[in-house]
């Protein structure tokens, strides 16, 4: 793993959430994204060389929704960037971690993620994050 890639926070409220965010950080969200897939809609911070990424459900089904009616809104993973995910997937299993998908799957900010469950990780869920590179494809 090369470096933090970001920090996800769960909101119940995406537009209310950007805008404390930009009055807390001093700085306009960069990127609003909706990743169906995860019936997700997100918007990212630039803090330095750090992001925040603010998630909120678009389905009551969806995962975020179901986080945050368990445990409120607050963080709800750590990505880490990887260069090649498959590799750093199968290097995890080998050491018997449990991934949320056998495959990485298109996540959001032009990425192909998969994620480490929580119970493994003292509680926290960490998501694994590739560039998608043109012409490159899992």
């Amino acid at each position: 793993m090369k470096k933090i890639e970001h920090i996800g926070i769960a909101v119940k409220d995406l537009e209310l959430s950007c805008s404390i965010y930009e009055q807390l950080l001093g700085t306009g969200c960069y990127k609003k994204e909706n990743v169906s897939s995860e019936n997700v809609d997100t918007a990212f911070f630039l803090v330095g060389p750090n992001k925040i990424e603010l998630l909120a459900a678009t389905d009551k089904l969806g995962t975020i929704s179901k986080f945050i009616e368990n445990k409120g809104e607050g963080l709800h993973h750590i990505a880490f960037e990887v260069d090649d995910i498959l590799q750093e997937m199968d290097r995890l299993k080998a050491e018997g971690f449990q991934l949320l998908s056998e495959l990485p799957k298109p996540g959001a900010d032009n990425k192909l993620v998969c994620f480490v469950h929580p119970k493994q990780a003292s509680g926290v869920l960490i998501e694994l994050c590739q560039e998608i590179k043109l012409g490159k494809e899992c």
